[in-house]
């Protein structure tokens, strides 16, 4: 690889790492073609994104953004990244479902934001909920004090209807 391939894979690292809410730092050692294939479909579908990336010039790069500084401690052996702007627990999800299976795609490291989590942590982090239920979350409790309220004028209005028939029908009488 000459000077010019390693500085535009560089600035390709770089602007991943700008663009993410969360970087992931594995160890792929063992894993065959196909799984790692399968790893992949898993991630784009989340929105993430999955390289492998020379060490070396991956601490390139966060030496030049000055972010993930943390991450450089565990680039030792065969490392593979997991970008990801869209739903920063994703990969923590996907990763943990497959070292269960396989005991493979441990976990090394990751920066969630600007917090940094070691690889002994991919359990808590695969049970933190997603963006989508999160939000699903607060629109619930949101609409359930709505619902009621609506539920409690439409009592009062059949209440209120139904005295009216009583009195129309003693009146009746």
């Amino acid at each position: 690889m000459n000077k010019n391939e390693k500085s535009e894979i560089v600035s390709d690292v770089k602007e991943m790492i700008e663009k993410s809410t969360a970087v992931y730092v594995t160890d792929f050692k063992g894993i065959n073609v196909a799984d790692i294939s399968a790893i992949r479909n898993d991630f784009r579908k989340e929105g993430v994104n999955y390289k492998v990336i020379k060490n070396t010039l991956f601490i390139r790069a966060i030496k030049e953004t000055g972010k993930y500084t943390q991450l450089e401690d565990y680039l030792v052996g065969m490392a593979g990244y997991a970008f990801t702007s869209e739903n920063p627990v994703a990969p923590a999800k996907i990763i943990k479902k497959y070292f269960d299976e396989k005991q493979k795609l441990a976990l090394k490291a990751c920066y969630i934001e600007d917090q940094f989590y070691n690889g002994s942590q991919l359990d808590e982090l695969a049970k933190l909920p997603t963006k989508g239920e999160i939000i699903a979350g607060i629109l619930g409790s949101i609409s359930a004090p709505a619902s009621g309220i609506v539920g409690a004028i439409n009592a009062v209005m059949r209440d209120l209807v139904s005295v009216i028939d009583e009195i129309s029908k003693k009146q009746a009488a």
